[in-house]
């Protein structure tokens, strides 16, 4: 009896226990859950794919990197034959290469004190350049041997790409011409190269190459000759034939040279020297640099409706310059849709696979974007009146004795947060706190909320835009509608070009890209003079007011309501095999790949699986 009684009470005790630890798992304070966005929810059902490969950023950033162009450009215009260059190349040795390389070259390659002191000025000043391009030439010269060889080209032209644009698909000249081989706006349409709005295909490899192929195959059934061809592809026909006549008939490059242009007469030497350069680079210590993405590795897809470059980096988790560097052609970063015509997108093995694994998704998420897009920055920026802030304190501003006739309760639910609760009554989460003294964004399960609402509803707070660290910024607010009512903020922030400075630099010190650059400054061109000022980014961010559409957001959910505006806690991120600082950095709205970097002292890219990363610390 005395047995049954001692098991009854233990048993009444253990079940008090049990009921007083749910009572207090129910009462446990929730923490803020992140909720997902549209684009989010997209890629989380995407298939993965585990060939996934890791982008060497360094090497990326050579496409928005114009100095080796530049350099190049001015040597070849400026070099100076008949100086001798201090450079250890005893005379005989070179004589001895040269020979070689024409015996198995179409081309006339004769030893003579112009080219050897040309050769010696490469070797001096360009070493570093011509293992970066060496690098590049990893991915592009395939392209080059395939189609040369088709039209029984000489391969060696490939070099010339190399002259013309070092290896830069966006690279232009003062002159206009584009594009790795350099064609002018005429000769580009004279050899079926469409140029448009969207598109360039001068910047196009496969098709620019073509164009090349054919020019050449043309100039060498007039001339006979290829180093006259390679003298008419610089200068023209018709002052090749010039040279001929005035050199009294002859035929031969080294004899008509003095009658050609001055920056023809450097072309053909510089030519042959970056030939030498490329044959004989490991005798003169120049080591290639490492290129991860050659052509083999990439393929194309057709693409069926209209997609910015951003849209395709977001939903694939790939940098935009890596898009920017397979698809040079597309000038606007964007793969436009023709009626009756098909474009293409090229990108690594990988991502074409989840690209064509997933396009039904892609393509729904670039239809919900585009039925939600606000008018673009640019766009903003002109319809926006320069001046000092204008503000609309009637409309803007709740007034102090307005009162507050509609008051809420809602008793807080699983799965709850201040910010989804905001957003369903469309107020911030400031305001939330505040009605109900919250000194933390943290809620009790079942916890009554009070929400307070205005008869007015057109009064509404304004959000303060976030800021970036910057070098100097400007700030203003515009209207920008026919009506006065719907209002942003807008925020540039500015650069002052220092000597040695180029928009490749500059776009890689900002994190951003050189045609990003030019669109916020109005450029044609990528000269850029010292001291001018710079706007390296704009942030434009809206005020919103009712019965008005959103006019700019520079958010990847653009189509949200409202953005957190409460500061994220610091926290730890374990580093996932497939993980790059790039789709790390996007997990985490308002964090920057140079964020994380100076949070976690991290002076390159490079991170491995289980790495502890600081976030927003």
């Amino acid at each position: 009896m005395i047995v049954k009684k001692i098991s009854l009470a233990v048993t009444v005790l253990f079940s008090l226990s049990m009921f007083s630890q749910e009572t207090a798992e129910v009462s446990r304070e929730i923490k803020p859950e992140v909720k997902l966005s549209y684009l989010d929810s997209i890629k989380s059902t995407f298939k993965k794919d585990d060939l996934a490969t890791k982008v060497d950023s360094l090497w990326m950033n050579e496409l928005v990197s114009l100095d080796i162009y530049d350099d190049l450009t001015k040597d070849i215009q400026t070099i100076n034959k008949d100086v001798t260059v201090d450079e250890e190349l005893p005379t005989e040795l070179l004589k001895q290469r040269l020979a070689a390389m024409n015996a198995k070259s179409p081309f006339e390659i004769e030893y003579n004190q112009g080219l050897e002191n040309i050769i010696k000025s490469f070797l001096k000043n360009r070493k570093k350049s011509f293992s970066r391009l060496m690098a590049l030439s990893e991915y592009y010269f395939p392209i080059f041997e395939e189609t040369f060889a088709k039209e029984k080209i000489p391969l060696e032209i490939k070099y010339l790409a190399v002259v013309e644009s070092a290896l830069n698909p966006k690279a232009v000249s003062q002159m206009g011409a584009t594009g790795l081989w350099q064609f002018m706006y005429g000769t580009g349409k004279q050899y079926a190269l469409k140029i448009d709005s969207y598109i360039d295909e001068r910047s196009d490899p496969l098709k620019a190459t073509a164009a090349c192929s054919n020019y050449m195959t043309k100039m060498f059934n007039v001339f006979n000759d290829w180093e006259l061809v390679l003298a008419s592809y610089n200068s023209g026909p018709g002052n090749v034939t010039k040279a001929i006549r005035r050199s009294g008939g002859k035929t031969g490059y080294w004899d008509i040279r003095n009658y050609l242009p001055k920056e023809t007469q450097g072309y053909v030497p510089a030519f042959y020297a970056t030939m030498y350069l490329f044959e004989y680079h490991k005798e003169h210590g120049i080591n290639p640099e490492r290129a991860v993405i050659k052509n083999f590795e990439t393929d194309t897809v057709a693409v069926k409706n209209q997609m910015s470059f951003k849209q395709i980096a977001d939903l694939l988790d790939m940098p935009q310059s890596q898009l920017q560097l397979l698809n040079p052609s597309y000038k606007l970063n964007v793969v436009p849709a023709y009626q009756g015509e098909q474009n293409f997108l090229r990108l690594p093995k990988d991502k074409i696979a989840t690209f064509v694994s997933n396009e039904d998704k892609i393509y729904a998420y670039v239809k919900h974007e585009s039925e939600n897009r606000t008018i673009p920055t640019r766009l903003a920026m002109k319809i926006a009146p320069k001046g000092k802030p204008v503000r609309d304190t009637k409309s803007l501003e709740v007034s102090k004795d307005k009162e507050i006739k509609d008051i809420q309760f809602y008793k807080v639910q699983k799965g709850d947060n201040l910010g989804s609760i905001a957003d369903k009554y469309n107020v911030n989460i400031s305001d939330l706190k505040k009605w109900n003294n919250l000194k933390s964004n943290a809620i009790a399960l079942g916890k009554s909320l009070k929400i307070k609402s205005d008869i007015d509803t057109s009064a509404k707070v304004i959000k303060e835009p976030k800021v970036l660290p910057a070098v100097e910024k400007n700030t203003e607010e515009a209207v920008a509608s026919a009506e006065d009512n719907d209002k942003i903020s807008i925020q540039t922030v500015e650069y002052v070009v220092l000597a040695g400075d180029n928009l490749g630099s500059i776009a890689k010190k900002f994190g951003t890209t050189i045609a990003d650059l030019k669109e916020l400054n109005d450029l044609s061109s990528n000269n850029i003079g010292l001291g001018k000022t710079l706007v390296v980014s704009k942030i434009v961010t809206e005020i919103h007011e009712p019965v008005s559409t959103a006019i700019a957001s520079t958010s990847v959910d653009s189509f949200k309501k409202k953005a957190p505006s409460t500061k994220t806690a610091a926290e730890d991120y374990y580093v996932k095999k497939g993980d790059s600082l790039y789709s790390i950095s996007k997990k985490y709205p308002g964090v920057t790949i140079s964020d994380i970097k100076k949070w976690n002292g991290i002076k390159d890219e490079d991170i491995k699986p289980g790495m502890k990363l600081k976030i927003n610390g």
